[in-house]
C-alpha cells in the first residue's frame, strides 16, 4: 500500500522533472536567440538606388522623390523604402514558440531547434490567406474596417500555438498530420515534406473553420504544373462558388512546387529565374533557407534574398482573448541572405484567386521560365495542358512503383550520411 510519503515524494519527482524540462525549454530558446543573432538592434543595410522586389510589389526611389532625410512624419507622401517597410512588416512571422500545450504524445512544449520549416510553411501559407481575405495591398499601417481587423485576427488565430478547431494550422495539428505520415514530434522537416502537410491540412480545414471552403492546394509532382489537374481540383472543391469573370464553378488555389536546384549547392544558372519570380504577382514566396536552418524567402534586392526567419523563440500567445496581442506576429527588420548561401532543395508558392489569374500566371511564369533558361539548361519546372501521367495510366499500372534515383552523399572521411535523398528519374 502506497503512503503519503510515497505520493509526495513521487509529486516532488514530477514537479523536479517539470522545473527540469522548463528549464531546458529557457536555455534551448536563450541559447538559440543568441546562436542566430536576433537582437532588437540589429538591422540590414538596404541599398536606396536599387530596385527591391516583395511579392510581386517593386520598389525603387526615382530621381524625383524626396530623400528619406527630407521625409517628414506628416508627408502624405512616403518614400519608397519606407513603403517597403510597412510591407514587409504587414507580412505575418510565424516564430519559434515556448511553453505551449504539450504535444501529444510527448513532454515537448516548444518547437525550438526542429519546427523552423514548420514555421516557414506555416508563413507561406500565411501570406495566400492575407492576399485571398485582404488583398495583396493591405497594410498593417493603415486604417482598418472592422472587417480588416476581425479577418487579421482570424488569420493569425488559425495558426495559434494550441490543438483544437481554432487553430486547424497550428504547430500541434502540422505535428499530427507530419506523424501520419511517418514523423515523429520534434523531427526536422524538408520543404517537400511540409508542403504535402500543408495540403492535408489544408484539404481537412473546412471542418474546422468554412471560411477555408474557398481556398484549396495543389502540388506539383516531378516539377510539373498539370493544368487540367488544377482546372478539375479548383472545380470540384466548391460547387458553391463561382468566379467573377468566368461562369465556370472556381475554388481559389495555392500552387506550391517542390523543386531541387542542384545536388549539394545551389546551381548558378537558377539564380536569374529564381530573382524573376519574385516580381510575379501572384507569388507567395519561397520556403527553404541554408541547410538545417529554413526561411521563408519573400523578395529580393540585388543578388541578396529577403526573408523572414522563424529562429527566435517567443513566449506562446494565448487566443483565448478577442483582443491578444499581435505585435509578436509581425517582424520589425527586414534581413538578407546571399542568394548563393540557397539550399538547393525548396518549395515555390503561387496563389491564383481565379480561373482568369490561373491562366495569367501559367502565361507569366512562363515567360519567365523561357527568358532565364540558357540552351542545355533544366528548368525549375514546367507546365503540360494535359493531366499527370498517373491519371492517363490504365489502373493495372497505378500502383507500380515510381522510377527513382536514391543518391546516399558521403562525408569527408568517405562515410554514407544517414540522410538519403531522393530524386525523380525522368
Amino acid at each position: 500500500m502506497a503512503t503519503n510519503s510515497d505520493y509526495d515524494s513521487g509529486r516532488e519527482k514530477e514537479q523536479n522533472g517539470d522545473q527540469a524540462e522548463k528549464m531546458k525549454t529557457k536555455i534551448m530558446s536563450v541559447w538559440n536567440n543568441v546562436k542566430y543573432g536576433w537582437s532588437s538592434k540589429s538591422q540590414t543595410n538596404f541599398s536606396y538606388h536599387t530596385p527591391i522586389w516583395l511579392l510581386g510589389e517593386c520598389y525603387h526611389h526615382r530621381p524625383d522623390d524626396p530623400n528619406e532625410t527630407e521625409q517628414s512624419a506628416e508627408d502624405d507622401c512616403l518614400t519608397p523604402m519606407e513603403r517597403f517597410k510597412r510591407d514587409f512588416t504587414s507580412r505575418l512571422w510565424l516564430t519559434y514558440r515556448r511553453e505551449f500545450q504539450q504535444l501529444a504524445g510527448t513532454s515537448l512544449t516548444t518547437d525550438c531547434g526542429w519546427g523552423c520549416m514548420l514555421r516557414s510553411g506555416q508563413m507561406m501559407l500565411a501570406q495566400s490567406f492575407l492576399t485571398h481575405f485582404l488583398g495583396r495591398d493591405w497594410c498593417l499601417y493603415d486604417v482598418e474596417t472592422k472587417e480588416q481587423i476581425a479577418y487579421h485576427r482570424q488569420i493569425v488565430k488559425w495558426f495559434g500555438d494550441q490543438p483544437g478547431e481554432q487553430s486547424p494550422f497550428s504547430v500541434h495539428r502540422l505535428v499530427s498530420l507530419g506523424h501520419e505520415a511517418g514523423k515523429r514530434p520534434g523531427d526536422w522537416y524538408g520543404p517537400a515534406s511540409v508542403a504535402h502537410i500543408l495540403k492535408r491540412a489544408m484539404d481537412t480545414a473546412p471542418k474546422f473553420d468554412p471560411l477555408l471552403n474557398q481556398l484549396c492546394v495543389y502540388i506539383a509532382q516531378d516539377c510539373t504544373v498539370y493544368k487540367q489537374d488544377v482546372i478539375n481540383l479548383c472545380r470540384s472543391q466548391r460547387a458553391d462558388v463561382t468566379d467573377s469573370r468566368s461562369s465556370q464553378l472556381w475554388c481559389s488555389v495555392i500552387i506550391l512546387i517542390p523543386v531541387r536546384l542542384g545536388g549539394e549547392e545551389l546551381n548558378p544558372v537558377y539564380i536569374s529565374c529564381i530573382k524573376s519570380l519574385f516580381t510575379l504577382k501572384h507569388c507567395i514566396g519561397i520556403i527553404g533557407g541554408k541547410p538545417k536552418h529554413s526561411l521563408y524567402f519573400i523578395g529580393f534586392q540585388e543578388d541578396k534574398l529577403i526573408h523572414l526567419d522563424p529562429h527566435l523563440c517567443q513566449d506562446v500567445v494565448d487566443m483565448r482573448s478577442r483582443d491578444f496581442p499581435l505585435q509578436s506576429f509581425h517582424c520589425m527588420s527586414p534581413r538578407k541572405m546571399s542568394l548563393m548561401k540557397m539550399d538547393p532543395s525548396c518549395t515555390i508558392g503561387f496563389y491564383c484567386k481565379t480561373q482568369d489569374d490561373f491562366k495569367e500566371f501559367c502565361s507569366y511564369a512562363q515567360e519567365v521560365l523561357d527568358s532565364t533558361k540558357h540552351v542545355g539548361d533544366y528548368p525549375m519546372f514546367i507546365f503540360s495542358d494535359g493531366c499527370s501521367l498517373e491519371h492517363q495510366l490504365p489502373q493495372s499500372k497505378k500502383n507500380k512503383p515510381d522510377r527513382l534515383l536514391r543518391v546516399r552523399h558521403l562525408d569527408s572521411e568517405g562515410r554514407p550520411k544517414s540522410q538519403v535523398e531522393e530524386f525523380v528519374f525522368l
